[in-house]
């Protein structure tokens, strides 16, 4: 069992015109088996919270806390976070031409496993989880992201999930820029993850429907960089209905 604890954080961007902040004292805790679902409209701070856990250079944590199983995530590099346990589906993956994804692939497997993958059986491994994503094994030889449409760079995102198997998994706004059956293809890639390695999830979303696929444990609504409410999956379906103005206007000291 694992447990991803965010304690009372508060973090802040530098602009033009000065440090912005944009948490201001977010709390919450992600437990492994369990998906935690944070919804709320544009600007409210969630990828900002997502980029904060993965240790995003940009943003300065200025007061509060994060720990996996205890141990200090603020203290840790990005690849040690990484090497941790903790994953971060990117809303817009980079591209990094001359490094082709298998080769990008086993050298990120072989830091989180602490060994290199036989070749033989990497393979085959690899192999079967593009199909299951239905993605052409050709996609291996292709440098990263380059020219793949918004489609194929989120699944070689569940692609990486599905093989690195965190033990704490931040997806922000994977449903962003997907067609139906991508978003079925992408949901069902997260589901099998979700179902293999029991893994703690965060969904970051501004919609309903990647939940139609991906059901969550805990929904939290997300309004000017803290968490103003949580409940069960209803909680989503009210707020499909009736959108986030009432929690736009809450003011919380």
């Amino acid at each position: 069992m694992s447990a991803l604890v965010i304690t009372d954080l508060h973090a802040q961007v530098q602009t033009d015109t000065g440090p912005k902040d944009i948490l201001r004292g977010v709390t919450l805790t992600i437990d492994s088996g369990l998906t935690h679902a944070i919804m709320g409209p544009n600007g409210s701070g969630k990828s900002t919270l997502a980029y904060v856990i993965a240790g995003h250079p940009r943003y300065t944590v200025t007061s509060g806390s994060i720990t996996l199983d205890g141990v200090d995530v603020l203290a840790m590099s990005v690849d040690e976070r990484a090497r941790a346990g903790l994953f971060l589906a990117m809303q817009y993956p980079v591209e990094v031409p001359g490094v082709s994804v298998a080769n990008f692939l086993r050298t990120a497997v072989t830091a989180a496993r602490g060994e290199a993958p036989k070749l033989r059986l990497w393979i085959k491994e690899m192999k079967e989880a593009m199909a299951d994503l239905q993605m052409d094994s050709s996609f291996a030889e292709r440098n990263l992201n380059e020219g793949f449409s918004g489609g194929e760079k989120k699944r070689l995102e569940i692609l990486q999930l599905g093989l690195l198997r965190p033990k704490i998994a931040i997806l922000d706004e994977t449903d962003s820029g997907l067609d139906v059956d991508a978003l079925r293809v992408v949901s069902e890639g997260v589901n099998r993850f979700r179902e293999a390695t029991g893994a703690g999830t965060l969904l970051i979303t501004h919609y309903t429907r990647i939940l139609r696929y991906i059901t969550p444990d805990v929904v939290h609504v997300f309004s000017d960089g803290r968490i103003v409410e949580t409940g069960g999956p209803e909680l989503a379906d009210i707020l499909e209905a009736d959108g986030y103005e009432r929690f736009t206007t809450v003011k919380t000291a």
